[in-house]
């Protein structure tokens, strides 16, 4: 059986798999698979208790930050998305 860094090593490479596929223009389908099975991955590394979601999270930004550089914005800064407007409100536009 392998361990939780060895499990995690596997996601890391899919993940740069996936970002270098994605910016050599690989095709929908493929890139949709290879999502899946990443998808997949993760969710039963989640559900054997092998990683937190955050610990995930910050896997997928570190690989994503390699592929293709830093984000607009650090993710510590990222609060929860507001709230919608109350029926009734109007938006400005």
């Amino acid at each position: 059986m392998r361990n939780k860094t060895e499990i995690l090593d596997e996601l890391r490479t899919m993940l740069r798999d996936i970002f270098t596929a994605k910016a050599a223009g690989e095709t929908h389908v493929r890139l949709a698979r290879a999502h899946g099975y990443v998808d997949g991955y993760m969710r039963a590394v989640l559900e054997t208790g092998l990683a937190t979601r955050n610990e995930l999270v910050e896997i997928v930004a570190a690989e994503r930050e390699r592929a293709s550089g830093p984000a607009m914005r650090p993710r510590e800064t990222v609060s929860e998305p507001p709230p919608a407007p109350a029926a009734g409100s109007t938006a400005a536009a």
